[in-house]
């Protein structure tokens, strides 16, 4: 089996006994700008532990997965933008595919992290600000507001 690139496609050629037997051509995926939580973990290992062991973000696939039968896919797609990691960004697409994506993690708040995780340069991942918490804790998606931020006190 062969393996080439054409633009934005991978061709896959089988060459059986020096005969070409199939052609296959598929997509290629662009590499995610992120990363994963367990990413940050080696070098942020006791803000890792306290995020997974003590936030609710960390285990919001939990309350997505019990959702999901009782809801339409537009519901279902309201969900994703606050309850998993980088859906619609390059992140997060379905369970199957991005299970490492699937809760809210590090880079929820943080912004993308596979260039930081890469080079561990401190200016390639974002300081959340009040506003990023603004994204998913306002008022028209909690209709009785009232949410503690965790910015200043240490998310993790």
């Amino acid at each position: 089996m062969f393996r080439f690139r054409l633009s934005s496609k991978v061709c896959l050629v089988a060459v059986i006994a020096g005969v070409v037997t199939a052609v296959v051509s598929m997509p290629v995926q662009a590499a995610s700008p992120y990363a994963g939580s367990a990413a940050c973990q080696p070098c942020h290992a006791g803000e890792y532990e306290k995020f997974q062991k003590y936030s609710k973000k960390a285990k919001s696939w939990k309350s997505v997965a019990t959702m999901a039968p009782k809801l339409t896919q537009d519901e279902l797609r309201g969900c994703y933008e606050c309850h998993v990691t980088g859906y619609g960004k390059g992140g997060f697409v379905e369970y199957a595919t991005t299970p490492q994506f699937a809760d809210v993690g590090c880079e929820t708040c943080h912004g993308p992290g596979a260039a930081h995780a890469e080079a561990g340069d401190p200016s390639l991942i974002g300081k959340p600000t009040m506003a990023t918490c603004e994204g998913c804790h306002n008022e028209s998606r909690v209709r009785s507001f009232g949410f503690k931020p965790l910015l200043h006190s240490g998310a993790h």
